[in-house]
């Protein structure tokens, strides 16, 4: 039993390896590429409108309002990457159905990727909406005593960000491994659909989280700014 896809590797040239991690990802991203543009290629402004379209305004809606709710102002600007992150990761775990399939997600390279993003993003939204000198200016406040704190919690949430994604979809995976060898008919159905509805749980987890580290970055110096959520399970 494999604890990571990066264990399955296809092709190797001395140190240079193309594991399932690497070719799950790139694989992901082509369907998602693909299907984004097959789907919004006829997208119609009256009331006849294919089922993909309907399914996509109901998906894009349901992400602006999660934005909404977080704190941010103006979603549509911030959808475009929240929502990336939240259709590769319930996509990367929705495919768990397909065999012979592993989830990119269940690679620790792949959690600590997607969690530098938000990483990166977090000062890129938070030095757009602020200024440089207002985002720095929230790295020593309410003292300059906070600054090394503030700092290694910048680094600890991004650490934790990865390691949650990952930790729960190993061990979902694994769950799912050994009940298949010791009960190999119906219980493993039911695991496989919990497996999938914690999937869908984990994609929401991880882009609100982003969202929230966002919207503190950018609301940091006003009025009522939004504090680090609580560690969610």
């Amino acid at each position: 039993m494999r604890l990571s896809p990066d264990e399955l590797i296809f092709w190797q040239h001395g140190f240079v390896k193309l594991n399932a991690t690497i070719v799950f990802t790139w694989a992901l991203m082509l369907i998602l590429v693909i299907g984004s543009k097959l789907i919004t290629r006829n997208l119609s402004m009256d009331l006849q409108r294919t089922r993909w379209q309907n399914l996509l305004e109901i998906i894009v809606s349901a992400i602006l309002t999660q934005i909404d709710e977080v704190g941010l102002p103006n979603p549509k600007k911030y959808i475009g990457f929240i929502g990336t992150l939240f259709l590769f990761v319930a996509t990367a775990n929705l495919f768990t159905v397909v065999p012979g399939y592993e989830p990119p997600t269940g690679s620790l390279s792949t959690t600590a990727a997607l969690a530098l993003c938000v990483f990166v993003a977090v000062p890129y939204f938070g030095i757009a909406q602020q200024g440089m000198r207002g985002y720095l200016k929230s790295y020593i406040e309410p003292t300059v005593i906070m600054l090394p704190f503030n700092l290694i919690s910048e680094l600890s949430r991004t650490l934790a960000l990865a390691v949650r994604l990952f930790g729960n979809m190993m061990s979902g995976a694994m769950i799912i491994a050994i009940l298949l060898t010791i009960t190999p008919f119906l219980f493993p159905i039911v695991m496989t659909a919990l497996g999938l509805l914690t999937g869908m749980v984990q994609a929401y987890i991880f882009s609100i989280l982003a969202a929230v580290y966002i919207a503190a970055a950018t609301r940091v110096n006003q009025p009522g700014a939004i504090s680090e959520p609580a560690q969610h399970a």
